[in-house]
């Protein structure tokens, strides 16, 4: 029987195992913090659960005026403004943290039912492959134990950790890496967030929706710099027109606790103060004291380990998977990475990842879909595409809701109409984006697109609409 170890047991080691024991090998799984990794236990799984209550307050706060809504209470005539929904926030991060490890278990069982067999602990290759073509990975135990496991193949799975500047390092009570906010019991009541990049937007958004005074530092020129610019200037303007204070062009240096505040002292000198800080400054790839470089493992100077297409690292039997290779820093394409190393090694059918493919959404309000080419591949010339935006100003379902903010946006080949990638910035543009991506996946057309019926009335219909007109431009000609 073909004998494979899997380091870590986040969405690519726990979706490999689960392919490698269907495909009849002996899996073993070691993983040191619970079945599912950061991304169930203090990422995605912990972040959407608290975005979910996030979002139902903004529903109402943007909402109940323009749709009639009455709420009654005793709020005085001159503080008839007033908030008069609030959060318990220590009510909403016990939820959080027991749907984590309900997920958790949920997903060890699964494994566990599959035949796999997950052993708690920190694992590290050991030296070169045998002469057999085998591998031994040592597994330290939480008690300081060790076994030595010999495998045929081995899939690296270690995921990253927050990184950390030097002179802001998190305290877990007021200066907060994104994996500590779980713990706070109190909604923080001036919130400032360094980074813009997708984590830092989305806690900065939600943090407001529930109430927190939020300030976003954010060192390059707009919030989301690597999303697409019309998307992410609509995000910034909703961050804006909410009250939220963006800092761009603002470099944190350093963070500070002083009494019950944080200082945070930018590279220009200014200085601004809160009630909390949350560093949202990027990720490092967990794999520092693992044998990788002694085991002919390349790593990149940035930690991530080097992979092909089909998860091959540079030492043969030796797979890599998830945020460890720096590839994309989805649980969809962690997932796939595993299982695509599995039917690499096991001899199944598999197929090359393939980027262009990848849908990804970032869970703001409104929530930026992507799929395929974006708008920057066109600007810079990676691809001949023609492109059409709709905002959802347009759209009868969303002026029945109240949607003000967001649009789609396909781009598709001259000529042939084949659509390339797509942007939704919508509410649930995380569900809208999935006929895009469908269409990419599948070569479709802007006709294929346009011809299809769509329910009215639909936000979906914008899509069917934007390809309606993709499709007219390129029987007259037009741009």
């Amino acid at each position: 029987m073909t004998r494979i170890v899997i380091i870590g047991g986040g969405p690519g080691g726990y979706e490999a195992a689960l392919v490698a024991a269907q495909l009849g090998a002996e899996v073993t799984v070691v993983d040191c913090d619970g079945l599912g990794g950061a991304s169930v236990l203090t990422d995605c799984v912990p972040s959407k659960t608290l975005i979910a209550t996030a979002e139902v307050m903004t529903t109402f706060d943007s909402s109940y005026e323009e749709l009639g809504i009455i709420v009654a209470d005793d709020t005085p005539p001159l503080e008839q403004a007033a908030r008069v929904v609030g959060v318990d926030l220590g009510k909403v991060n016990r939820r959080v943290k027991r749907l984590a490890l309900a997920q958790s278990h949920d997903i060890t069982a699964s494994v566990t039912r599959a035949g796999a067999r997950v052993l708690r602990g920190r694992g590290r290759l050991e030296g070169m492959q045998a002469l057999d073509g085998s591998r031994k990975v040592v597994v330290r135990a939480v008690d300081g134990s060790e076994e030595t496991l010999v495998a045929d193949a081995v899939l690296i799975a270690t995921g990253g950790h927050p990184r950390e500047l030097a002179d802001a390092q998190p305290d877990g009570e007021r200066i907060l890496n994104w994996t500590q906010v779980y713990d706070l019991t109190e909604l923080p009541e001036e919130l400032i967030v360094v980074g813009s990049g997708v984590t830092g937007a989305e806690f900065a958004g939600a943090y407001q929706a529930l109430g927190s005074k939020v300030t976003l530092v954010s060192s390059r020129d707009r919030v989301l710099p690597g999303e697409d610019p019309d998307a992410a200037a609509v995000l910034e303007d909703v961050f804006r027109r909410r009250g939220m204070n963006v800092m761009a062009r603002s470099r944190a240096q350093s963070a500070k606790r002083v009494g019950d505040r944080v200082e945070v002292t930018l590279a220009d000198g200014r200085v601004i103060t809160g009630s909390h800080c949350l560093m949202a400054v990027g990720a490092i790839p967990n794999s520092e004291g693992m044998g990788l470089e002694e085991a002919g493992v390349k790593v990149r100077e940035s930690g991530h380990i080097w992979t092909d297409k089909v998860s091959r690292t540079t030492a043969p039997g030796v797979y890599a998977a998830g945020d460890v290779t720096g590839v994309f820093a989805l649980a969809s394409v962690a997932a796939m990475q595993g299982r695509i190393a599995m039917y690499h090694f096991l001899g199944d059918a598999v197929a090359p990842l393939n980027l262009k493919t990848v849908s990804s959404n970032v869970f703001t309000d409104p929530e930026i879909a992507t799929v395929g080419y974006s708008q920057s591949d066109v600007d810079a010339g990676k691809i001949d595409a023609r492109v059409v935006k709709l905002p959802l100003l347009r759209n009868p379902r969303a002026k029945m809701q109240g949607i003000r903010d967001g649009f789609v946006k396909i781009f598709c080949r001259p000529g042939t109409g084949i659509v390339v990638g797509g942007v939704v910035v919508a509410p649930r543009a995380s569900e809208l984006i999935h006929p895009i991506s469908i269409a990419v996946d599948n070569n479709l057309t802007v006709e294929q697109i346009a011809n299809a019926f769509t329910v009215y009335p639909s936000l979906s219909g914008s899509i069917a609409e934007v390809a309606r007109q993709l499709h007219t431009r390129k029987e007259t000609g037009g741009a």
